[in-house]
């Protein structure tokens, strides 16, 4: 009798340590939830309404693999003008969810066997979506200077290789805050334009950045429209949408209907009527936009501040995202801690060792909940830390 087991790539995939530790404190009412990057409030009522009128209307059925065609043309304007160039709504492919845009791009352009370069810590589906597929993962670590994460550029250009397929990049970064500097751009496509090296950009917070500016450095900008660079991004994080499974490519154009195809073979097409939530989002969502990033502004002072002053931490500043990425000391593993703390403290936050090697020893606290939610964590972490 054969085993009823899958190959040994899938066999060997990192189980989501986030998953793991939410499993042990999920059940119990009186903890603080801060593992998961979501939003504690709903999504904006104005997204709720356009798609419950479009549901009630019928907007059930299936639409164009790429996604509607006023959805497309919604998007391609919002990416215009974000980034200031002329984005056609042809370059574009509609998928359900983030990170199913992150794996039907890898199963477009990754084969077994090939290199693909990631910078970490890093959102272990980055890493692990590759290597479903039998690719070959090497990290780059993010460094801390100044009380910053930052990426040494060099150490990156030396992994960037001939025989490099693929470079995942992640800005700003989940778990670390980390955002590409603007001047390091053009280096690094450059680098990847030698040697044919796929760009891939993980962008689910270009939007949530807390300097100036409408959003993080892009290299869409940088890029014509028919290079070996796509951009993946998700309706999630900006407009509060993570139950709703919606998200985007934008693709070079040799690519595009061959996308289509691939999304026929996995989704077929992302639902209808949720679609025309999304059009609202993207027409009518700048004031919310806006009101999020004074949030997340406020929310991070709150928390990076609260965490600096307890003894024993060290909490670099985030400069994107709603992650604050810290460390206590002498506290060992941070699974143990993050479990020890549920049963202890009652606060639920995301060990470092999830996001790989790298993040050991650190914890994620993501701190896009209201101030009194983060403010009662935050003294229960005093508490449980004797301070």
């Amino acid at each position: 009798m054969f085993a009823p087991t899958a190959r040994p790539d899938v066999l060997a995939l990192r189980a989501s340590q986030i998953r793991e530790v939410a499993n042990v404190g999920m059940a119990r009412k009186d903890v603080l939830k801060f593992w998961v990057g979501e939003s504690d409030q709903p999504t904006p009522a104005f997204i709720r309404e356009a798609t419950a009128k479009a549901l009630m209307e019928g907007e059930t059925f299936y639409t164009h693999n790429l996604g509607r065609p006023d959805l497309r043309e919604a998007l391609g304007a919002y990416l215009s003008r974000l980034h200031d160039q002329p984005i056609a709504f042809e370059r574009l492919g509609i998928t359900s969810a983030g990170v199913n845009a992150l794996m039907l791009v890898s199963q477009a352009v990754v084969s077994p066997g090939d290199r693909v370069v990631v910078t970490t810590p890093a959102w272990p589906n980055i890493v692990e979506i590759p290597r479903i597929l039998s690719a070959r993962m090497e990290t780059v670590a993010l460094e801390r200077a100044q009380g910053l994460w930052r990426l040494d550029l060099d150490k990156l250009m030396t992994a960037l290789t001939p025989d490099t397929k693929a470079l995942f990049l992640n800005s700003p970064n989940n778990p670390t805050g980390w955002t590409l500097p603007a001047e390091d751009r053009a280096a690094i496509l450059e680098r990847c334009r030698k040697y044919g090296i796929w760009l891939i950009t993980d962008d689910p917070y270009e939007r949530l950045i807390f300097g100036p500016g409408k959003s993080a450095p892009s290299f869409l900008p940088l890029a014509g429209d028919d290079e070996r660079v796509i951009s993946t991004n998700t309706f999630s994080k900006a407009w509060r949408m993570t139950g709703w499974r919606m998200g985007w490519m934008v693709l070079p154009r040799s690519l595009v209907d061959t996308m289509g195809v691939v999304i026929e073979y996995n989704t077929s097409c992302a639902p209808d009527f949720v679609q025309t939530g999304a059009i609202a989002a993207l027409t009518e969502g700048e004031p919310h936009i806006a009101a999020l990033r004074t949030e997340l502004a406020a929310a991070k002072d709150q928390v990076v501040g609260a965490l600096r002053a307890l003894p024993g931490v060290q909490a670099p500043e985030p400069e994107g995202g709603m992650y604050a990425f810290f460390k206590i000391e002498g506290r060992g593993s941070s699974m143990d801690l993050a479990k020890d703390m549920i049963e202890k403290a009652a606060v639920g936050v995301a060990p470092g060792s999830a996001f790989g090697p790298e993040g050991e020893g650190w914890l994620r606290w993501c701190f896009a909940n209201r101030p009194q939610t983060n403010a009662a964590g935050l003294e229960r972490l005093k508490d449980y830390l004797g301070g």
